[in-house]
């Protein structure tokens, strides 16, 4: 996976009010959930903000990235978790990200890539990609950037789901029913196939 660094700062003040107007200074409300858990046993949040500018780099990418955090001269590595945007502008409101280290796995979404020209696109079809990530689990360092598929021997009519798929290393989190790719019949594949059934 790439890494990308991000600067923040320990944020004191939580709540609406506060977040409000950190917002009005270009800042994001963040939380870090790492190894400290509560007294019900759930990860505790660490607070802190960091600069839309810092943010927007690995926010508004399809790549998915380890990113850097620096609070307040203190490292920590981590992935995003979570993200919540404004529901009419797109703005981000509030970014969680989930503390990691090189033996703990973690469950993350990876892009996919279909590689190669399916037999059932040159036999007229059109290839439709059902979903652009696919969710494995393994420590960071193992984790691809994309999830390369190769689609050449797909027929006409067929779908690959994640079932059918496997990554070394990794561990699919994602249900096996899921249909990653199909192949579709166009106009033009339906007329060519009654064509040669009227020739047979």
């Amino acid at each position: 996976m790439k890494e990308i660094s991000v600067k923040g700062q320990k944020r004191a003040a939580t709540g609406k009010k506060a977040s409000k107007e950190l917002r009005k200074e270009g800042m994001v409300p963040c939380n870090l959930y790492g190894e400290k858990k509560d007294e019900k046993g759930l990860p505790e949040a660490f607070a802190f903000t960091a600069s839309f500018a810092e943010l927007r780099k690995a926010v508004y990418t399809p790549e998915v990235y380890v990113v850097n955090l620096d609070i307040d001269g203190e490292a920590h590595k981590a992935v995003i978790k979570e993200l919540q945007f404004h529901p009419t502008t797109d703005a981000l409101l509030h970014a969680d990200f989930y503390e990691v280290n090189e033996t703990k796995p973690i469950t993350i979404g990876i892009p996919v890539k279909l590689n190669g020209l399916a037999q059932g696109v040159r036999d007229g079809g059109k290839l439709n990609l059902s979903i652009r990530k696919i969710n494995v689990t393994a420590p960071y360092k193992q984790i691809p950037e994309v999830l390369n598929i190769d689609v050449t021997s797909l027929q006409l009519g067929k779908a690959i789901k994640v079932g059918s798929l496997s990554f070394d290393g990794l561990e699919i989190a994602t249900s096996p029913e899921v249909v990653v790719c199909s192949v579709k019949a166009t106009r033009a594949s339906r007329s060519a196939a009654a064509a040669a059934e009227a020739e047979a």
